[in-house]
């Protein structure tokens, strides 16, 4: 039998570069996107990340695709500084090992499906209940009680309950943000409240149990438009765009380009209409004078920009923005961005090694003076099982024979 005992390898013998987390060890029982998203976070913040996953298979999103050197596009993106343990929390064996793992941890964090960690044991109630210095963290597609509680959550699911898509695209075409907002949203405040909770855990010496629902998240993002639609009306979606500022919106250069051009209050307003596309006449004009008439005039507007726009190239558009003070952008493709040179020449880009070679990461986007970017490998599945095990106080023999029955 193994020994109680583990003499915790800190993540920074594992790592190249240390950081704030080090010595934080984080189990996670995860699938997709929102609760790998933030692991990974704490795993650039030098945390040592262990992900839990089923022997047959694994996180599922290894298998979403196979662009990226043959692996899943998502997985690499959202696991890399992780180690892997295979194993089947179905036997007994093996929710031994979890129990082993959740005792040790300093954070617990599970998107399982509704039901499946409460059985597992590994809920954040019954984390913290067990371990009372642990945070243990539910991420979740409806969050606790209501109607929805047991309804399985994915993002497009939960971007079209919570309204997200009917403010994409256009009046008769609703669309899914190209960016699975909920995910990202929901791994984001799960990755803050951890951090908190563990400032807190510093002061008090207690754990906490963080509960964050995915709908919930989308709920507060959404806050303006519910605003809007609670006390006015709900706003019209009008694709590259806002419905709530004018001018604001995409118009096609003379060199077939999309520059896209932003005014965010009245003094930019005066600047572009005047400086830019020489129309001092719109910029006096009484009915434009405040961003509520412009976007009742937003067609007008669109047409006098677009007029000046095209008969300019995408770089004679963006000196006079620039020298104008006036926002400006290209309309990029996900290839532009790959190459895009603000990434290239501030060298935002480092090799990531996976089990099917290196591939390219985006450092990640929060930077110090006093750690440098955690960039360590994308785990195999079950890579770590083994090594794991054996710190856990498992014999060879112990791992040989979970390994001959498929326990791992």
């Amino acid at each position: 039998m193994p020994s109680r005992r583990w003499a915790l390898r800190p993540a920074a013998e594992l790592s190249t570069s240390r950081g704030p987390l080090e010595g934080i060890t984080v189990i996670a029982l995860e699938q997709a996107i929102s609760a790998p998203y933030c692991t990974r976070c704490l795993g650039d913040l030098g945390a040592r990340v262990i992900k839990v996953e089923n022997v047959r298979g694994g996180d599922f999103a290894r298998a979403y695709d196979t662009t990226t050197l043959g692996q899943g596009a998502h997985f690499v993106w959202t696991n890399r500084n992780k180690e892997s343990v295979a194993v089947d929390l179905k036997t007994e064996r093996g929710a031994q090992v979890l129990r082993q793992l959740v005792e040790r941890a300093d954070v617990v964090v599970q998107n399982l499906a509704p039901g499946a960690a409460a059985r597992l044991g590994v809920a954040a109630d019954q984390v913290v209940a067990h371990v009372p210095t642990a945070i243990g963290v539910d991420i979740s597609g409806y969050g606790t009680g209501g109607p929805y509680e047991q309804r399985r959550a994915y993002d497009l699911l939960v971007q079209s309950e919570s309204g997200s898509c009917s403010i994409t695209g256009w009046p008769d075409a609703p669309a899914k943000p190209g960016i699975p907002l909920a995910d990202i949203g929901s791994g984001m405040h799960a990755y803050s409240a951890i951090l908190a909770a563990l400032l807190d855990r510093g002061r008090t010496g207690r754990g906490a149990a963080l509960h964050v629902g995915m709908f919930d998240v989308m709920a507060d993002w959404m806050g303006w438009a519910l605003n809007q639609a609670r006390y006015g009306a709900a706003p019209i979606p009008n694709g590259v765009s806002s419905p709530m500022v004018a001018p604001y919106g995409s118009y096609r250069t003379s060199d077939d380009q999309t520059a896209v051009l932003g005014t965010t209050n009245d003094r930019e307003w005066q600047r572009l209409a005047r400086d830019i596309i020489d129309r001092a006449d719109l910029a006096d004009e009484p009915a434009y004078a405040t961003n509520a008439q412009r976007v009742q005039q937003r067609d007008a507007l669109d047409a006098a920009i677009g007029a000046w726009v095209e008969k300019h190239t995408l770089a004679e558009v963006e000196a006079a923005a620039d020298a104008a003070g006036i926002g400006v952008a290209r309309l990029n493709s996900v290839e532009d961005v790959v190459g895009h040179p603000q990434l290239a020449e501030r060298d935002r880009w480092r090799p990531v090694s996976t089990p099917n070679g290196p591939v390219l990461g985006v450092v990640p986007p929060v930077a110090s003076s006093t750690w440098g970017p955690r960039m360590d490998p994308v785990p195999a599945l079950g890579e770590h099982t083994g090594a794991i095990l054996g710190e856990l106080g498992y014999s060879a023999d112990d791992i040989s024979s979970m390994r001959d029955s498929g326990v791992i």
